[in-house]
């Protein structure tokens, strides 16, 4: 399908980050909303028939999320997004449980997949599932449809020091430091207008299942 409107707004956006110009242009912003829903739409089923966790019948308003900032603890101020978001999970798009991510952003375009710093409970959770299991984990990461994607998981904001209550001899203790369990796949712009862009994101999705689905048995949810 074509992006058109999306990334017509989304540059404009970017641009134009204000109150006022995103309410003269409110239309357009619906148009843009609208286009990549559809496309969201089209993910889902795909998506369902390798991860039985996932609601093929479900709507992709819970899985979008809202463009509107939070910016009471940013620096930055602007009101809105420069970028879609869609979050599939089993749960919807605010659950903690692992889920498939695609960030829709000219210049920017990506899809993710796992915890994103997860609450201790959580984050206790996969830490003892890879102290008991992680060799499985390794399997996961080191499987050729998961290198395909993904080069690991990403050390964003890892320990320097030892994670409380595990032994720096531990074999996975580099794991273990990792306060988010992540993995990104960078898609270029030119994808857009291939007719494999939706295949490129549904292979990518299936990739990184084994991983989710780790985390979502490590009680992570």
């Amino acid at each position: 399908m074509a992006f058109d409107k999306t990334v017509s707004f989304l540059k404009a956006l970017k641009k134009n980050n204000n109150r006022d110009w995103f309410e003269k242009n409110k239309s357009k912003y619906l148009d843009a909303k609208e286009e990549f829903e559809v496309f969201v739409q089209q993910l889902i089923k795909p998506i369902s028939k390798f991860d039985k966790k996932i609601n093929p019948e479900m709507d992709a308003k819970k899985c979008v999320f809202r463009i509107y900032k939070d910016v009471r603890f940013s620096k930055d101020k602007t009101p809105y997004k420069a970028h879609f978001g869609a979050h599939f999970t089993p749960g919807g798009k605010n659950s903690s449980v692992a889920g498939y991510y695609i960030h829709f952003q000219p210049g920017a375009l990506f899809i993710a997949g796992g915890n994103w710093n997860p609450e201790p409970p959580q984050l206790n959770a996969i830490r003892q599932e890879i102290d008991y299991n992680g060799d499985k984990l390794i399997k996961i990461l080191r499987s050729k449809s998961f290198k395909t994607y993904f080069d690991g998981l990403s050390d964003e904001n890892k320990l320097k020091t030892l994670p409380k209550g595990f032994d720096k001899e531990n074999k996975h203790i580099e794991l273990l430091k990792l306060k988010s369990f992540v993995v990104y796949h960078e898609i270029s712009d030119s994808k857009l207008k291939s007719k494999d862009f939706e295949k490129t994101i549904i292979n990518g999705f299936k990739a990184m299942h084994p991983f989710l689905e780790f985390l979502r048995e490590a009680g992570a949810n």
